[in-house]
């Protein structure tokens, strides 16, 4: 369908998500250095993870590079790298620390994908558990976490602290 074709490009993320570094939300976070406030678990060389303020679940993390960039071709091979070591300690932290069945780990690549902010790259690592989900948000557009999410915080910060990346 040619007539497609059209359509894509004229609701292309570029030209809908192209926020700059001042815009960013997570930009900001990193450069406020109020990591207990942001729930920044911990800075990496290359990358930083912290827990989503908006989360699935409880210790939904996200891993994201300390630069702002929207796609994994624009990381140095060291980030993409050091990326991948982080999402790999995370989901161990999550069976070990959190007690997680299963995990989820994920990036979506542009909103047309599912980001909820497309410009700055965010992997998502969400700690599973069975009937972790329900019929709420299909029926009532809500989601129902009881946990506090400063308490959550504080258990992960020294286990992340302590990870050899």
């Amino acid at each position: 369908c040619p007539w497609r074709t059209v359509y894509a490009q004229s609701h292309s993320d570029e030209k809908k998500s192209n926020i700059g570094v001042r815009k960013c939300v997570f930009c900001h976070q990193l450069a406020e250095q109020q990591d207990v406030d942001h729930f920044i678990l911990r800075r990496f060389k290359h990358n930083f993870a912290m827990l989503n303020l908006y989360p699935y679940n409880a210790g939904h993390i996200l891993i994201l590079p300390n630069r702002h960039k929207k796609q994994l071709a624009q990381l140095s091979a060291a980030a993409r790298a050091e990326l991948m070591e982080i999402t790999s300690a995370t989901s161990e932290l999550m069976h070990t620390q959190l007690g997680a069945l299963g995990v989820n780990i994920g990036l979506n690549l542009g909103r047309s994908a599912g980001a909820g902010i497309p410009s700055h790259l965010h992997l998502h690592v969400l700690p599973r558990w069975p009937g972790d989900t329900n019929f709420l948000p299909l029926l009532a557009n809500t989601k129902v976490i009881s946990f506090d999410l400063k308490a959550v915080y504080h258990d992960l910060k020294p286990h992340f602290m302590a990870l050899k990346i």
